[in-house]
């Protein structure tokens, strides 16, 4: 045990600045993923709502692809957008738009049609019962499968070492191929930590907007 830890210290000392290059890459690919899966999952979400006929096409599809593993994905995505980040972000895009899809039909679907009625005879124009009565209600729902999206893209991340995107999976995959245990542990604590800190950062946001709601 001693021993792992003196390891994982002697390892901070001699690769600091390689780390910290792979948490930043590891960051960075989540977050595009994150933004890229938000604007298609809440935009295809509102047409579900929008366009009710629609609707099972449209989540049979997302859950379709989200049926096929990442990998299967990320293989396929080479042959057309080579190595790099691009085929990393293609695959986990279908792994993490899904859960936002859902989440964003269930909440829109989900405020009272009384409230939407109400707002009309307010005399608000279509566009602005989306945008103050609708979507403001449905945000705490969309925020959760956003939390859902975040932690298996921070996790899912991991794969993007496969193909030179970097991140922290070449820490995980390369104590996988010398059998070095604090590697592994360097690796799955740091990916562990980004998943929390992003969730924590995402309850700080849900808290802010729900004072906010109150206050108004």
């Amino acid at each position: 045990m001693w021993e792992i830890w003196d390891n994982i210290i002697l390892y901070f000392e001699n690769n600091l600045d390689a780390y910290l290059s792979m948490l930043q890459q590891h960051v960075s690919i989540s977050l595009r993923v994150l933004a890229i899966s938000i604007l298609i999952g809440c935009f295809m979400g509102i047409l579900c709502v929008i366009f009710i006929k629609q609707q099972k096409w449209i989540i049979g599809l997302f859950q379709l692809l989200r049926i096929i593993p990442s990998l299967a994905v990320l293989v396929l995505s080479i042959r057309f957008l080579g190595i790099g980040m691009g085929p990393a972000i293609t695959a986990l895009s279908f792994l993490a738009i899904p859960p936002i899809l859902m989440n964003t039909v269930a909440g829109l679907e989900e405020v009272p049609f009384f409230m939407l009625e109400t707002a009309k005879g307010m005399g608000m124009t279509p566009l602005q019962v989306w945008l103050k009565v609708r979507l403001p209600l449905a945000f705490p729902m969309i925020l959760a499968g956003i939390k859902t999206a975040m932690v298996e893209i921070v996790a899912s991340a991991t794969i993007a070492a496969l193909i030179g995107a970097g991140g922290l999976g070449q820490i995980i995959f390369q104590g996988l191929s010398v059998r070095r245990t604090e590697l592994l542990l360097i690796g799955g604590f740091s990916v562990a930590f980004i998943s929390l800190f992003a969730v924590l950062l995402l309850d700080v946001i849900d808290r802010f907007f729900q004072r906010y709601k109150k206050g108004v």
